[in-house]
């Protein structure tokens, strides 16, 4: 639904049809239950290695599919996920189901191997976006290209989006992003403090703090192995790797210049922002409103829904109201 008004100056902010079961109370619950919930979907994936324009790779899952539908949905993953996320599993099911082809791009390390340079992957790595979905389109030419962007890799898309302006709809055909930390800072005040420190941040920052350590060893960065091990929040790990080695001047610096929000109002693909109001990764106060987005973005907050969680349906419930409603906006 879009606002009918040739004035608009706004994205259009929509009442949500997402409900929580009644038996999945409060952010967390519905954030952390989600997880268990991707054993319901299978899906077989063909894997595709691609060397990136700096002399690394990065994998690639196709979902294996016989047909040749000219639709192709392509996923970039949230911090330190996979193909075999929840979300991953629950989108390629609902594509498959459609009869669409789908592809969940892994970012640098994300893939089960440790990529070749020193750097990794970051919330602002809109460039990384770019070169994927351009080889995607060259690829398939003749495709409709639909991009999904979830946590991390809904800020990255939509940075790249804003940033990209129409250039973008010679590529894509619509986005969505969903649970996206819109305001990294923002984000990183609730994190790093509290129950979501232990609950959310311990469990990223231990496979990150794995990886890092593997880079200093490889690499012979001039990094203190203790320093990272002591690192107990986003700023600290920020701080001390993501920045310096993606060019950043700190943790600060880095938040400011990767966050998506400043370029939302530059967005002139169709695109759908879906984030839950009780998302414990990102506070109410930081979503944007619909001044603040350009009059291509729809917004869509639900009261209810975690951090990609949006369980739907009697117990023990599935992921598929999220799936059906990226795949309703995107055939709208």
């Amino acid at each position: 639904m879009k606002i009918e008004s040739t004035e608009q100056k706004a994205g259009l902010l929509v009442n949500s049809t997402y409900g929580p079961p009644w038996w999945l109370p409060g952010g967390d619950l519905q954030t952390v239950y989600a997880r268990m919930l991707a054993g319901q979907y299978e899906i077989h994936y063909r894997r595709e290695r691609w060397e990136t324009p700096d002399g690394d790779f990065i994998d690639l899952d196709f979902v294996a599919s016989h047909n040749d539908s000219k639709k192709l949905l392509v996923l970039f993953h949230g911090l330190e996920g996979s193909s075999q996320s929840h979300y991953a599993l629950s989108l390629m099911a609902q594509a498959t189901r459609r009869g669409w082809r789908g592809v969940v791009v892994h970012f640098r390390g994300c893939g089960g191997e440790a990529n070749r340079l020193p750097r990794s992957y970051h919330s602002g790595d809109s460039a990384e976006i770019d070169w994927i979905l351009r080889r995607l389109k060259s690829q398939n030419p003749r495709s409709y290209i639909y991009a999904v962007g979830v946590s991390l890799g809904g800020n990255m898309l939509l940075k790249w989006l804003g940033e990209a302006g129409s250039a973008a709809g010679t590529i894509i055909e619509r986005a969505a992003a969903v649970s996206a930390p819109l305001d990294l800072s923002a984000a990183a005040r609730v994190l790093d403090v509290g129950h979501r420190r232990a609950i959310y941040t311990g469990r990223f920052l231990r496979s990150l703090r794995k990886k890092i350590l593997a880079k200093i060893s490889r690499h012979g960065l001039k990094i203190d192995p203790a320093e990272i091990l002591a690192c107990s929040t986003f700023r600290e790990i920020d701080d001390r790797y993501t920045a310096p080695i993606h060019g950043f001047k700190d943790a600060d610096d880095y938040w400011t210049k990767a966050s998506s929000k400043p370029g939302l109002v530059r967005i002139e693909v169709p695109t759908l922002l879906v984030n839950a109001r009780n998302d414990p990764f990102l506070p109410t106060s930081a979503l944007p409103h619909a001044g603040e987005v350009s009059p291509s973005v729809t917004l869509d907050f639900p009261d209810y829904g975690g951090h990609v969680g949006f369980v739907s349906g009697s117990f023990p419930g599935s992921l598929d109201w999220l799936p059906q409603h990226i795949f309703q906006f995107f055939t709208a």
